[in-house]
């Protein structure tokens, strides 16, 4: 069992920034591939970033490239989702999950087999 911990949510001005943190307990990263999801009221779950830990392999959602970064940590543990120039809709509970790697492609919601309970991220106009 992969346990995934999120934090870093909060509220938010347009325009600001926010750093999203993602931690495995009990479990190190290095066989998977970690990606940053998030869901808006009403709305479907859909794709934001992931990184592949074994070497860094970064993809990006269109509305988060230049925008969004993803990182890991490898001797932490742990995962980041640096998110700036924050606007309204991206307002969205973000979830943090792992997949094993034959399981899909990592830009994929279906391919993920952990997932962590979600971040409320706000951002105010």
């Amino acid at each position: 069992q992969v346990q995934l911990v999120e934090s870093g949510g909060g509220l938010v001005q347009a325009g600001g920034s926010l750093r999203l943190a993602c931690v495995a307990s009990r479990r190190t990263f290095t066989r998977y591939a970690m990606g940053w999801f998030r869901r808006a009221p009403g709305k479907e779950r859909q794709f934001v970033a992931a990184v592949r830990w074994s070497d860094g392999y970064t993809s990006y959602a269109d509305f988060a490239t230049g925008r969004f970064t993803i990182s890991r940590d490898i001797a932490k543990n742990m995962m980041y989702l640096q998110a700036n120039s924050l606007k309204p809709e991206d307002t969205a509970a973000y979830y943090c999950a792992a997949v094993l790697p034959g399981r899909g492609p990592m830009t994929t919601t279906a391919s993920y087999d952990y997932w962590g309970q979600g971040t409320q991220v706000t951002v105010s106009a």
